[in-house]
């Protein structure tokens, strides 16, 4: 399936020196391919599907805790 291959892909790709709007990109495209990924999932209920989506996941949420920066105390 090119959907595995493109969010294996997605989450082996290096996250340093990415711009502000890198990263939210980056984001987005974690989201549609979590969201598309389910979908998939739903109908087969393959568990390495689930793997890739955690995966990626995953990453999605290391990029969005970099947005968000530090908490201000």
């Amino acid at each position: 399936m090119e959907l595995i291959e493109k969010a294996l892909e997605f989450e082996s790709r290096k996250m340093t020196n990415m711009s502000l709007s890198d990263r939210v990109e980056a984001s987005r495209e974690a989201k549609s391919l979590v969201l598309a990924l389910n979908e998939v999932y739903k109908e087969t209920k393959d568990p390495k599907i689930m793997d890739v989506m955690k995966l990626v996941t995953e990453k999605k949420r290391k990029i969005e805790k970099r947005l968000k920066g530090a908490p201000i105390d």
